[in-house]
């Protein structure tokens, strides 16, 4: 099945930023692991996401447009996953505040936006294709450069307190925006399944 050229460089487009955010997910969950970071945790559970996000999208651009507005929802959902996984972990951390090692920390983060900042430009003339499926991969790669910037300042703010207090914070912060993300696909998502189903 042939696809017009705008469809095919967004299905190139996707599948780039897929391998970047599954890469680099790799990359900082070890880190994370290592120093016991929370906000890196959150984070590299957020690259993952991404990546499933992204994937997901290269399967369903293909699809009508009622099947994209309901995988949208399901995006919605997704999105959520790596909050409530740092709630958890920020749960541990508080009872246990050991500050985690900031130069790695720090790092990581700068990796991290670079790779978010990379992903957001690529999807930025995509963002208003195929409704809330490529507005979710938007969103998600810019709040991940906002959420870097976050932990990187984390990072220097804890090498200087040597507190665990800034990345605990940070990774709650993180949690946050994911669900902020999350209201906006799904409110996306639902008027495209109203506007289809009215139309029927």
């Amino acid at each position: 099945m042939d696809h017009p050229p705008h469809d095919q460089a967004l299905r190139r487009t996707v599948a780039i930023v897929a391998v970047l955010n599954l890469g680099y997910f790799g990359i900082e969950f070890a880190v994370a692991l290592a120093i016991g970071s929370v906000s890196l945790f959150a984070d590299s559970v957020d690259f993952l996401e991404d990546a499933s996000i992204n994937l997901l999208i290269l399967a369903a651009l293909g699809w009508g447009p009622r099947m994209r507005a309901r995988v949208g929802m399901v995006l919605a959902g997704i999105i959520l996953v790596p909050g409530l996984a740092t709630l958890w972990t920020a749960w541990e951390k508080f009872w246990e505040p050991v500050a985690p090692d900031p130069v790695p920390l720090t790092l990581a983060g700068a990796g991290a936006l670079i790779v978010n900042l990379t992903c957001a430009f690529l999807l930025a003339r995509y963002r208003h294709h195929s409704g809330s499926l490529t507005k979710a991969a938007f969103l998600s790669a810019r709040n991940d450069a906002i959420a870097n910037v976050a932990i990187v300042g984390a990072g220097l703010v804890t090498a200087a307190t040597l507190s665990a207090w800034p990345d605990l914070i940070v990774g709650l912060a993180i949690a946050a925006m994911n669900a902020d993300a999350a209201r906006e696909v799904w409110e996306a998502a639902r008027e495209e399944h109203r506007a289809e189903t009215s139309e029927a």
